[in-house]
C-alpha cells in the first residue's frame, strides 16, 4: 500500500481491527496530524459489516462538538475506504483511571461535565451511543475528553423503541441486559452514572466474574456507595443508577444538578441551540488563513456552504471537487486546533474561579438565588420548545411508521390539492419552501398556548418504495404502472397530541379522496 492518500502522508499503525487498521497520518497542506481508519472492502463484505460501517459514518458526520471525536473526511478507493478522523494522542480514560486510581472530585467532575455535555449533544442529534465506557472515552494532549467508537450507536425516531442488547455488561443498563425494549437516552444516562462512580471511586459499582451474578446485581441495583463521597455526588449517582428507567434522571436534569454546575466552563453552559449555531458559523479569521493557503475565495466559500456533505459523501469524490475538499479540510483542521486551546484555557479558568454557593454545601438556596435559578430554567425550556425541528431527508426517514399519504400526482398538482385541502379544513398557512408548508387553524393573529400548528413536507419517493408503501398502493388501487412517487408527511410542531391527530385525520381523509379520484382518472 502506498504511504500517501490524496493530501495525507500515512505513518505508523496505531491499532489493528477485524477488517482494517488505524494509522496516524499528516495532512500535508497544514502539517496537522489526523488518524486514518483504513477499511478493506473485501473484508467488510465477507463479514457483512458494510451497513454497520455506513451507519457509524453517518452518525459521526452529524457531530460537531468539542468533546466528540471529529470525522473529517471519507475517501473511497476500489480497494479501501479511508475514514479521516481527529487524532487524539492522550490514550483512553480507562488507562488514566487505572494509573491514578480514584480521582480528586474536581478532576472527576471536569471529566464528567465534558462527557455529559457530549452525550447531551448526541441526544439532541437523535443519536444514542449505547457503548459508553472509559475505554471509548479518549483523552487529548490536554486531558480533555473525546467520545469515540460509534459502532453500536443508533439514530432514534419518535415512537420507535430499540431492542438490541449491546455494550459492555458492566456499563449496561438493567433494561438492556434484560432484553426489554427501550427508547434510548436513558441507557446512556445509566452508563454515565457507572463512569462517574468509577471516576470518584476507582472501581466499578457492579462487578463480578460470574456474568449471571453480575446481571443479578445490575437488575437489582445492588451496589455500595462509599461514605467519603461528597453530598452532591452521593445525591447524583443514585439518581443515575435508578433501575426503573422511567424514574431515572435525564441528561438535561443531570446538567441542572448542583454538583454538575460547580466550576462549569462557559462553553459548556451553551444551550443545544447555541452549540449547533456556533458550530455552523464560519470563522472569518480561519477563513482568511484558508485563502492565504492559495485557495480561491469563491471556492472556499462554496466549500463552507456545502458543510460535512462535501467531505463525507461519495458523490463529491470527483476531480472537480478536489480543491473544495482541500479548502474544507484546511479550515476544519486549523479551526479545531484553536478550539482545543480555547477549551483547555476555559476549563482551567473555571477551576481557578471560585464557584458560587451550592446545595452541596447548603440545604437550600436563598430566595434570590432560587428565583434566578427558576427564571434560567424557564428561559432554557422556552428556547428548546421554540427550536424548530430539523426536517428529515427522505433517505433517513423511518420506513415503519409514517403519518401521511402516498400519491402518484406530479409535484405541482399535489401542492395545489394540498393547499386546497388546507382551505377546506379551515386552515391558514405559510410556505417555508415550495414543498414545505406550516399551517394552523384560522384565528387570532397571536397564537395562544396549546394552539395546533402542523408542518407538511413533500418527499420524493420514486427510488425508496418500501413494503408499507406497496401495501398502501394495493389498498388504494395505485399499483402496476402508477407507482407512488411522492409522500406528504405531517408533523406536529405545537399543541396537544389528540387534537393534532383529529386534524390530521381530516386532512388525510380529504387528501386521500383527491388522490384516489386522480388514480381513477388515470385508468
Amino acid at each position: 500500500m502506498s504511504n500517501r492518500v490524496c493530501d495525507y502522508i500515512i505513518g505508523k499503525t496505531l491499532g489493528v481491527g477485524n477488517f482494517g487498521k488505524v494509522k496516524v497520518a499528516t495532512h500535508e497542506p497544514t502539517g496537522k496530524k489526523v488518524a486514518v481508519k483504513i477499511l478493506n472492502r473485501q473484508k467488510l463484505r465477507a463479514l457483512e459489516m458494510g451497513k454497520k460501517v455506513r451507519r457509524e459514518i453517518e452518525i459521526m458526520r452529524l457531530c460537531n462538538h468539542a468533546h466528540i471525536i471529529r470525522l473529517y473526511e471519507v475517501i473511497d478507493t476500489q480497494r479501501d475506504i479511508f475514514v479521516i478522523v481527529e487524532y487524539v494522542s492522550g490514550g483512553e480514560l480507562f488507562d488514566y483511571i487505572v494509573q491514578h486510581g480514584k480521582l480528586q472530585e474536581n478532576e472527576a467532575r471536569r471529566f464528567f461535565q465534558q462527557i455529559v455535555s457530549g452525550v447531551g449533544y448526541l441526544h439532541q442529534q437523535r443519536v444514542i451511543h449505547r457503548d459508553l465506557k472509559p475505554e471509548n472515552l479518549l483523552l487529548d494532549e490536554n486531558n480533555n475528553i473525546r467520545i469515540a467508537d460509534f459502532g453500536l450507536s443508533n439514530i432514534i425516531h419518535d415512537g420507535f423503541f430499540l431492542k438490541t442488547s449491546c455494550g459492555s455488561p458492566n456499563y449496561a443498563a438493567p433494561e438492556v441486559i434484560s432484553g426489554n425494549l427501550y427508547p434510548g437516552p436513558e441507557v446512556d444516562v445509566w452508563s454515565c452514572g457507572v463512569i462517574l462512580y468509577a471516576l470518584l471511586c476507582g472501581c466499578l459499582p457492579f462487578d463480578d466474574e460470574n456474568i449471571p451474578n453480575l446481571f443479578k446485581k445490575i437488575k437489582s441495583g445492588a451496589y455500595v456507595l462509599p461514605t467519603y463521597l461528597s453530598k452532591g455526588a452521593s445525591d447524583l449517582i443514585p439518581k443515575m443508577l435508578t433501575v426503573d428507567p422511567v424514574k431515572r434522571i435525564t441528561i438535561p436534569d443531570v446538567q441542572k444538578h448542583e454538583w454538575y454546575q460547580r466550576f462549569l466552563p462557559d462553553y459548556l453552559q451553551l444551550t443545544p441551540r447555541q452549540t449547533i449555531k456556533e458550530a455552523t458559523e464560519v470563522d472569518e479569521e480561519i477563513f482568511q488563513q484558508v485563502i492565504q493557503a492559495g485557495i480561491d475565495r469563491s471556492k472556499a466559500l462554496t466549500a463552507m456552504m456545502m458543510g460535512p456533505d462535501l467531505l463525507t459523501m461519495r458523490r463529491y469524490s470527483t476531480p472537480d471537487y478536489v480543491l473544495l475538499r482541500r479548502a474544507a479540510m484546511i479550515y476544519n483542521l486549523l479551526l479545531d486546533e484553536r478550539k482545543r486551546k480555547e477549551t483547555s484555557s476555559a476549563t482551567q479558568q473555571a477551576i481557578a474561579t471560585p464557584a458560587p454557593p451550592s446545595t452541596t454545601d447548603a440545604d437550600t438556596l436563598n430566595p434570590q438565588q432560587e428565583i434566578a435559578r427558576r427564571m434560567k430554567l424557564e428561559q432554557e425550556q422556552k428556547e428548546l420548545s421554540e427550536r424548530r425541528t430539523i426536517p428529515y431527508t427522505f433517505e433517513k426517514y423511518p420506513t415503519v411508521w409514517i403519518i401521511g399519504v402516498w400519491t402518484s400526482m406530479n409535484a405541482a398538482e399535489l401542492m395545489f390539492n394540498l393547499l386546497n385541502t388546507l382551505q377546506l379544513c379551515n386552515l391558514e398557512w405559510s410556505m417555508e419552501s415550495p414543498y414545505h408548508v406550516i399551517a394552523r387553524k384560522i384565528g387570532p393573529q397571536k397564537p395562544k398556548e396549546g394552539d395546533i400548528k402542523i408542518g407538511m413536507q413533500v418527499y420524493s419517493g420514486r427510488k425508496y418504495i418500501n413494503e408499507i408503501a406497496q401495501m398502501a398502493a394495493r389498498n388504494s388501487g395505485l399499483e402496476n404502472g402508477f407507482a407512488h412517487r411522492y409522500l406528504v408527511d405531517i408533523q406536529k410542531l405545537s399543541g396537544e397530541t389528540f387534537p393534532f391527530l383529529d386534524l390530521t385525520a381530516q386532512i388525510l381523509y380529504r387528501l386521500e379522496s383527491t388522490t384516489h379520484t386522480y388514480s381513477q382518472q388515470l385508468r
